[in-house]
């Protein structure tokens, strides 16, 4: 009986950051960036902003790319009711990070693997709550400097300088914070019939582009 080759996986996204996290799994993929608008609806709780937009990455590279599984994944900060989105600069980041010194952030990491040998989709989202220190203008221009989280929600790298700017992280998923939930993720790509580990580590041509 001759073993049928496991489906291609696919990254939906740009982001450095994911790729690197999903190189921990060791599982072979390649990237392929979706091209889709990323602006909350109107009245769109975060959750649902998050949660919407993974699926919506998912589903468009899964269109085009038929048999493969496509994981989609998005990240919302919020506080004060505000949707905190990526800064793109420094002036934008101090604002952010003035705003938010001193105050709790629920980080909403949304995830999707959607199977397009049968169109079924499985999504979460996986919610950290931060609560940021109160430093003085100096030391956030220092990070910021020294790290350009321009691409970051909030404009928080956790997994580098960021980690100062930082008091308390409350959450189920480690991974989840830095934009891909890897507890969430190994599941889903189980439930999918992708063996854990692979055998080498990702990622595959095409592993480049812009954030997603």
């Amino acid at each position: 009986m001759t073993a049928h080759p496991p489906p291609p996986v696919i990254l939906a996204s740009g982001s450095r950051y994911r790729r690197e996290l999903l190189e921990r799994l060791r599982v072979p993929f390649t990237v392929d960036v979706p091209d889709i608008d990323e602006t909350p609806a109107p009245g769109e709780m975060p959750r649902d902003t998050s949660l919407r937009l993974a699926r919506q990455k998912a589903q468009a590279v899964a269109g085009r790319r038929p048999g493969a599984i496509v994981i989609g994944a998005d990240q919302v900060a919020t506080f004060e009711g505000r949707q905190i989105g990526k800064p793109g600069n420094f002036e934008n980041a101090m604002t952010q990070l003035r705003d938010m010194r001193g105050k709790v952030v629920e980080f909403h990491s949304a995830l999707c693997v959607h199977d397009a040998r049968n169109g079924e989709s499985q999504a979460k989202d996986v919610v950290t709550r931060v609560k940021f220190r109160n430093l003085p203008d100096e030391a956030l221009a220092a990070y910021l400097h020294a790290e350009t989280p321009y691409d970051c929600a909030g404009a928080a790298k956790s997994e580098g300088l960021g980690i100062m700017l930082l008091e308390t992280i409350e959450n189920d998923d480690p991974t989840a914070l830095i934009g891909l939930p890897l507890i969430a993720l190994t599941t889903m790509l189980m439930n999918t019939g992708i063996r854990l580990p692979g055998p080498g580590p990702g990622p595959g041509p095409g592993a480049t582009g812009a954030p997603a």
